[in-house]
């Protein structure tokens, strides 16, 4: 496939920070560039990796931080593919987009609470100064455009990032705004030579491509050490919204229609059993999600300890004491998140909430048909 073939749905041109490379030459340049972007983003990580599995057969022993070191290198690779993927998903067209009214003060509200481990974790203060807000989106491209934006901050943010939603005058669109020092401010006042900084990381790409795909109006001002991006949400929910019709919104839960409507969530695996994490990977394989697999509710909660993922799977042998009490912790935390059980017997799903139980389930005979449902069902319903 010719890649000035992959470009944003005509009808998603932002009035401001339009698409670099309208035309076919420029389209072309943009992609090879971001194939050189991802190559590069991909290739140092492992490049150390390997680096460290050479040492490892060398020597026969790897020390604990040595071993994280591995872990976060391989992950920062396949971040980098994933991003790459989900880069060319949404521009290539192909997306059928549900539109929903949604709270975006409340949609932005979960995500940064979701995620308050992690920004706890880097030393990075939120401070959300949110307006209601009522938008016409699809929801899982929503979240999608959240969570990239908070990476984006985070690889960046010097100590705070703000977020403030607002109504825009005329006309009367909502507007995101993420503001951040991604300089120290004694050097941003320096008249010195400063390191580089690279605003335009891959998560950059990704959000960027997000927005223009949504048609949301998009702006980044950087000055002085400062960056501020800001969206614009064209299609903002009044009793008379211009150019929609009540045909192109869907009231209520009413789940996106994409091909991968979850792609790049994160679903953490709990399983000692190998037979279990072969039958639960097959039936993930196609989500386009991010899958870790642990051991023991032991390491379940040390890889939840500076972040979270958006689920637990969990086989019902490792559901004992010690996992109510990560469970308590976590939804103490984040009140919607997601636990499925993985049954031993039994070929049903039983959703969250049935007989007043927050865990759904899934029999073990049914895993590869059922799990991919429990997954999209349990997750769409924080959206």
């Amino acid at each position: 496939m010719d890649m000035s073939d992959i470009s944003r749905n005509p009808g998603s041109r932002p009035r401001s920070h339009p698409a670099p490379g309208a035309e076919d030459v420029g389209a072309a340049e943009r992609w090879h560039e971001l194939v050189a972007e991802i190559g590069a983003a991909t290739a140092a990580p492992l490049t150390s990796a390997l680096e460290r599995i050479h040492t490892l057969i060398t020597s026969g022993r790897i020390d604990r931080s040595s071993l994280r070191a591995l872990r976060d290198e391989v992950e920062r690779a396949r971040q980098a593919g994933m991003t790459g993927q989900q880069i060319t998903r949404f521009a290539s067209g192909r997306l059928r987009q549900s539109h929903e009214r949604l709270q975006l003060a409340d949609t932005l509200k979960g995500v940064l609470a979701h995620r308050h481990r992690e920004t706890q974790a880097r030393g990075i203060v939120l401070k959300p100064t949110l307006k209601p807000a009522e938008v016409i989106v699809d929801a899982s491209l929503l979240f999608s455009l959240l969570n990239t934006t908070l990476d984006w901050a985070l690889d960046l943010a010097r100590s705070n990032i703000e977020f403030t939603i607002d109504i825009k005058s005329w006309p009367a669109h909502a507007r995101l705004a993420c503001k951040f020092a991604y300089r120290p401010a004694d050097q941003a006042d320096d008249g010195g030579v400063l390191p580089e900084v690279s605003l335009d990381s891959l998560a950059w790409r990704l959000l960027e491509q997000t927005a223009w795909t949504m048609g949301l109006p998009i702006d980044r001002k950087d000055d002085a050490g400062t960056t501020t991006l800001t969206l614009e949400f064209p299609r903002t929910a009044s009793d008379e919204i211009e150019g929609v019709s009540t045909m192109e919104i869907d009231e209520g839960f009413a789940p996106s229609t994409n091909s991968k409507p979850l792609a790049g969530s994160h679903v953490l695996v709990v399983a000692s059993r190998r037979e279990v994490r072969v039958q639960i990977r097959d039936a993930l394989r196609n989500m386009g999600l991010i899958v870790d697999f642990v051991n023991s509710v032991d390491e379940a909660a040390e890889f939840c300890r500076d972040s979270l993922p958006h689920a637990i799977v969990i086989e019902s042998i490792q559901c004992g004491e010690h996992f109510a009490q990560l469970r308590e912790e976590i939804s103490a935390e984040v009140p919607d998140f997601v636990f499925i059980e993985i049954i031993e017997e039994g070929n049903t799903f039983e959703m969250s909430g049935f007989s007043g139980s927050s865990v759904a389930r899934v029999g073990r005979d049914v895993i590869a048909s059922s799990l991919p449902s429990a997954l999209m069902f349990e997750l769409s319903k924080g959206l």
